[in-house]
């Protein structure tokens, strides 16, 4: 009996040392691919407040930024979620950095939430019904447009929606289907979805794009292909490359076959291609080369699950800078 015992016990300790060591080992790879610390959040003028608004019987939630003092007639910038997140956490992911700019340049931002896991951006793979029902995320977003304009004084020729991953995507909806509400998006981490995993409407040219994507990214490949994750989680069907969505939507707007300038790789390993047509509209590409999934900026460095993480160049300045010369 008392040896039945001790072997009893060895097997006892086994386990508990089996399950200790798993569990260290889990949390050493919890921190080495998906932990990121938060970035400090810098002294700001204004104060972050959350807001409902009904939108087709939903009740929809967001938060907005407004600068002290912020003059009538200035921008308004809309910045989007990726999946599973909500506004406050792209405030994080970031680096705050519209906020920053914000108190620097003079506009009013909001981050409004999706409704479900995905925004209802176009794809015909995703997390967005309610109720068995697709959520109507272009209607949100453009009510919301019109309650903030209407309560900030925001110029209302003077919009702009940026996003990163889904919120990337959800961008070149509002591009696509809304285009006179919106003077510029800017899309991160996403492409143009391919024929086959397309349900947009276009409304015709309108507004510019501009697209930043990383060579890198785990999820969205450059190149065009399934958007995935190790090619075995979170599959949402086929995207065209960065290229081929950047010239899609300069032959929308009618801006040509090829962009009228391109720019060299720099030291960044940033490259940018531009098309320009002879009204306002613009189309730019701007690859991150060694890039992965995510908006590059200085103040906050992503989890490693999501490919390389480049503190440069400053993408958020990137963004405002070619909002700022989308002119009415």
């Amino acid at each position: 009996m008392r040896a039945v015992m001790q072997g009893v016990f060895r097997f006892l300790r086994f386990c508990l040392w089996s399950l200790a060591v798993f569990v260290v080992s889990a949390g050493l790879l919890f921190a080495y691919f998906l932990y990121s610390p938060d970035p400090q959040l810098p002294q700001l003028s204004g104060v972050i407040s959350k807001g409902t608004i009904e939108v087709g019987g939903v009740k929809r939630t967001y938060r907005t930024y407004v600068p002290r003092g912020l003059p009538k007639g200035a921008p308004l910038v809309l910045v989007m979620h990726g999946s599973g997140q909500n506004g406050a956490q792209i405030r994080v992911e970031t680096g705050y950095g519209f906020e920053r700019l914000a108190d620097q340049h003079g506009f009013a931002v909001v981050y409004p939430d999706s409704y479900s896991f995905d925004w209802n951006d176009c794809g015909k793979i995703g997390d967005y019904n309610m109720n068995g029902r697709p959520v109507d995320d272009v209607g949100f977003l453009g009510a919301l447009v019109d309650k903030l304009v209407t309560e900030t004084g925001a110029a209302r020729d003077r919009v702009f929606a940026t996003g990163v991953s889904s919120g990337g995507f959800m961008s070149l909806r509002l591009a696509l289907e809304d285009p006179s509400r919106y003077r510029a998006v800017a899309a991160v981490s996403a492409s143009a979805h391919a024929p086959d995993n397309f349900l947009c409407k276009p409304a015709g040219a309108g507004t510019s794009v501009m697209i930043m994507n990383g060579t890198k990214d785990p999820l969205v490949p450059f190149s065009g292909g399934e958007v995935n994750l190790l090619g075995l989680f979170y599959k949402c069907g086929d995207v065209l490359s960065a290229q081929a969505s950047a010239q899609y939507f300069a032959d929308l707007n009618k801006l040509g076959a090829k962009p009228a300038t391109a720019q060299a790789t720099n030291a960044d390993g940033v490259e940018q291609q531009q098309w320009h047509g002879g009204d306002k509209t613009e189309v730019a590409l701007v690859t991150i080369h060694g890039g992965g999934h995510g908006l590059p900026q200085p103040y906050y460095r992503r989890a490693r699950l999501l490919g390389p993480s480049p503190m440069a160049p400053d993408g958020p300045a990137m963004i405002w800078a070619f909002f700022a010369r989308q002119r009415p």
